[in-house]
C-alpha cells in the first residue's frame, strides 16, 4: 500500500489484507537502518486476526521515498501525519529500537491518536558509541557488522532463523546493506541524540507493553524495565535467550504476546 505523507510516497505492508480504517489499527515501526520486512510474521498474523495493519517503511527506508528524518521528534510528528493519510483516527503503535522511541514520542506528543503501545528493545536513552556512529555516518561496512553482531543474541549467531535454510546473521546483513547511503548514520544519530525518554514515558496515557530480550546487549532488559516503571499503565514481558532483535529472533513469541496484549484492550 502506498500513501502520501508530508508530500512523499510512503510504503506500508498491510499483511495481505486491504487496510480498513474501520477496524482496530496497528502501526509497526522498524528500527535503525531497517525496513518493514522485520515485522513480516507479525504483520500477516495481525492482519488476518481482525487488525488493520500498516508495517511502514520510514522516510528514506525500504520502498518509501524522501530522505530519512533527522530526529525522533520529527518522526513522531510524521507518524501522526501517517495516520491522517491512512484515514485512521487512532491506532496502536508497535516499535522496535529506534521505532520504539518513535512510538513512545508519538504517544506523548499526540495522545489522542494512540490507543496502545508495544515497545520492543527499548530504553530511556540509546547512546551510540562514537566509533560506531562515525562508521555509520561514513557508510563504512564495519558499521553493519557491529550492529548485526551486537543486535542478535546467541541463537542468532548459530543460525537462529525458524525458517529452514535461513540464518539470521546473513539475513540481517543483507537487509541493512540494501539501505540507501547515509540512512544508518542518520538513524543512529537520532537515537544518540534523543533525550526525552523519561519525560515521554511519564506523559503516556495509554496502556503500554514492554517486550524485552533477556540477552539484549544494546538495550538491556533492566533498562527497559526502568523505562516501563515511568509509564502509568505498563506491563513487561522478558523473553529468555533473546537479544535485541526480538521480533526476528522470537517471531512466534512476539506475535503471541502482541496479540494477547492487543486483544485485552
Amino acid at each position: 500500500m502506498e500513501l502520501t505523507v508530508q508530500g512523499q510516497t510512503v510504503y506500508a505492508h498491510t499483511g495481505g489484507q486491504p487496510f480498513d480504517p474501520a477496524k482496530p489499527a496497528i502501526v509497526l515501526i522498524h528500527g535503525a537502518g531497517m525496513d518493514h520486512t522485520v515485522w513480516n510474521l507479525q504483520t500477516r498474523y495481525l492482519a488476518h486476526h481482525g487488525r488493520a495493519v500498516l508495517a511502514v517503511d520510514l522516510p528514506g527506508h525500504g520502498r518509501s521515498a524522501g530522505a530519512p528524518l533527522a530526529g525522533v521528534e520529527a518522526l513522531a510528528d510524521w507518524g501522526r501525519d501517517l495516520l491522517d493519510a491512512a484515514g485512521a483516527p487512532r491506532a496502536a503503535l508497535a516499535g522496535h529500537s529506534m521505532g520504539a522511541l518513535v512510538a513512545l514520542e508519538t504517544a506523548a506528543r499526540h495522545p489522542d491518536r494512540v490507543e496502545a503501545l508495544a515497545l520492543l528493545g527499548v530504553a530511556e536513552k540509546m547512546p551510540v558509541h562514537p566509533d560506531l556512529l562515525a562508521a555509520a555516518i561514513g557508510d563504512d561496512p564495519q558499521a553493519i557488522e557491529l550492529v548485526t553482531g551486537w543486535g542478535l543474541g546467541p541463537r542468532g549467531h548459530v543460525g537462529g532463523n525458524p525458517a529452514p535454510g535461513l540464518a539470521l546473521v546473513p539475513t540481517s546483513r543483507r537487509l541493512m546493506r540494501r539501505a540507501n547511503p547515509g540512512v544508518l548514520g542518520v538513524d543512529l544519530a537520532a537515537c544518540n541524540a534523543y533525550a526525552r525518554g523519561a519525560d515521554a514515558a511519564a506523559a503516556v496515557t495509554c496502556p503500554a507493553l514492554f517486550l524485552l530480550g533477556a540477552l539484549d546487549r544494546m538495550t538491556p532488559a533492566k533498562a527497559g524495565r526502568a523505562l516501563a516503571a515511568r509509564v502509568k499503565d505498563s506491563e513487561v514481558v522478558v523473553l529468555p535467550g533473546v537479544g535485541h532483535m526480538v521480533m526476528v529472533e522470537a517471531p512466534d513469541a512476539t506475535v503471541d504476546t502482541l496479540a494477547a496484549f492487543m486483544n485485552a484492550r
